[in-house]
């Protein structure tokens, strides 16, 4: 069997050094709201080059948080509206609606599953506030136009990077610069621990670009394990280059207190806990490598995948090693998605559906179940995300790669 994501497998590669920080904390006997944590948020901040990062539980409060802070700042009132892509996972759309905020669901571009900027401004009213773009399946979400949409309209773009963390915007008038020259091969999988944090040497040159996470007015991070760095259980993160927003975010994560017994806010109880905290710091390392060979094994599938029944992930994307895109899900598409699932699982190769049920077809929100939105509901239907992992071997990858050539409906 070819796991569609070994987790045991990803977190063996650094068994000694999170054993190590493991007992350190416990010796510490200092849990919560400690130096581990404090360490993580400035190790973070410096990768993603922002001012600040706020600890916090998990993803879906790291986007909660950040729509609270603006409701506590003023910024945004109960009934304002937030524009998302409706085929978003429901996170995305449960951080809005939590804080009595309106979504305003918006379809996404076919060729990249990323909102489809152009149609934004159709959708701005006097009650739009902000854009929420997500960064969906590990592939940068921005553009020159959404930038000047949001200043023209006096927006705030929330990002949720929950899925990929590492990227970089290369501004579409920029030739895109590569880290290795075009290959059929699959290079052979290499140990991804090396002595240099974060790749320093493989990520010089795109020192003047931007990653995901920095490019907004603030973003949420989700550290959920099976995420590109994913902790040993829950946690979640928010980055900012915002003074007050960063103090009202980790004031409202902490009870909505900003000093102990004093409470500011009505807040909420979402703070990452110091072992999280030391496993997070030990894996940011070596992010920038395992990404690496993400694309190495992304830019394999696409090159060799050859059945002209599945529809690949947009050739545009296809530079081999492009910084882009971090390849948090490989998602290719079939109309009998179901049944190519199956085919799979019959040869030994675990696929997941990332995501079945669109938002607005969910029990959840049945004031939207009349909606139609063909785009959307055509991605649901027929989306399939195929095995990817740093850990993977070249057998595994030539396998999957073999048996989706064999496939016919």
């Amino acid at each position: 069997m070819i796991p569609f994501l070994n987790l045991q497998q990803i977190n063996a590669q650094y068994t000694d050094e999170l054993k190590q920080v493991a007992s350190e904390v416990i010796d510490s006997g200092w849990y919560l709201l400690g130096e581990r944590v404090k360490a993580f948020e400035q190790k973070l901040s410096g990768f993603i080059g922002v001012k600040h990062v706020v600890a916090c539980a998990n993803g879906l409060d790291a986007l909660r948080l950040i729509m609270r802070a603006y409701i506590e700042m003023g910024i945004m009132h109960e009934g304002d509206e937030v524009i998302v892509p409706a085929n978003t996972y429901i996170a995305s759309i449960l951080a809005i609606t939590d804080n009595r905020l309106k979504p305003v669901l918006v379809e996404p571009d076919i060729n990249t599953y990323n909102l489809d900027i152009s149609l934004i401004e159709q959708h701005i009213t006097e009650r739009t506030k902000a854009i929420m773009v997500v960064h969906l399946y590990g592939q940068t979400c921005w553009s020159q136009e959404l930038e000047t949409i949001a200043k023209k309209h006096n927006l705030k773009i929330i990002e949720d990077n929950a899925q990929a963390i590492g990227a970089y915007y290369i501004p579409s008038c920029h030739a895109e610069p590569v880290e290795a020259p075009r290959h059929t091969d699959l290079p052979r999988h290499s140990e991804l621990v090396s002595e240099s944090p974060h790749s320093e040497a493989s990520t010089q040159s795109f020192s003047n670009y931007k990653r995901t996470g920095s490019l907004g007015n603030a973003a949420g991070f989700s550290f959920y394990p099976g995420k590109n760095l994913g902790a040993l259980g829950d946690s979640g993160a928010v980055a900012t280059n915002d003074d007050e927003l960063a103090s009202v975010v980790r004031a409202l994560a902490n009870y909505g207190s900003s000093k102990k017994y004093i409470n500011d806010y009505k807040g909420l109880n979402s703070r990452m806990d110091e072992l999280q905290a030391a496993f997070l710091t030990v894996k940011l390392k070596y992010i920038d490598d395992e990404n690496k060979r993400r694309r190495e094994i992304a830019q394999y599938y696409c090159e060799n995948i050859q059945n002209l029944q599945i529809t690949l992930p947009n050739s545009q994307f296809l530079i081999p090693n492009s910084m882009s895109n971090v390849w948090h899900l490989f998602v290719i598409r079939h109309p009998q998605r179901d049944k190519l699932q199956q085919y799979l699982m019959a040869h030994g190769i675990q696929t997941l559906i990332h995501y079945p049920i669109p938002p607005h077809k969910q029990k959840a929100y049945k004031e939207w179940n009349n909606l139609s939105l063909p785009i959307t509901e055509q991605i649901h239907n027929e989306v399939l995300s195929l095995p990817i992992s740093p850990v993977m071997t070249e057998e595994e990858v030539l396998q999957v790669v073999e048996k989706v050539n064999e496939w016919k409906d």
